[in-house]
């Protein structure tokens, strides 16, 4: 990984990136690059427990490590960050006000963009 550290990559405090889907990782990379702003992850491998106390989905992404959520602080970099996804080969992101949701999970539906 060129701009990631695997201490970013948290469950509940304790490091998890060894949980999470490589190929997930190496678009989460190449994002950053392209995207030129910062990529703060907010979550990311999640355990069931945790998954139901944010109001996640059953199904979701985050349970099988296929999923990260990133700060988002202004619309510029909202911009910036969907677009760089995008052209890393995401196919599956969720835009919230204050964060986005990228995942690589191939048991759930492709070619999706949602809102919060």
């Amino acid at each position: 990984m060129k701009y990631f550290s695997e201490s970013e990559f948290k469950c509940n405090g304790v490091d998890c990136y060894d949980l999470m889907n490589p190929e997930l990782i190496k678009r989460l990379d190449l994002a950053r690059g392209i995207a030129d702003v910062p990529f703060f992850i907010t979550s990311s491998y999640r355990d069931k427990e945790t998954n139901m106390k944010v109001g996640g989905s059953k199904k979701s992404a985050h349970l099988r490590g296929n999923a990260v959520d990133l700060h988002c602080e202004n619309s510029y970099h909202r911009f910036k960050i969907v677009q760089a996804l995008l052209d890393a080969g995401f196919t599956r992101i969720g835009i919230a006000s204050n964060f986005i949701h990228a995942d690589v999970d191939e048991e759930l539906t492709d070619c999706v963009i949602w809102t919060y």
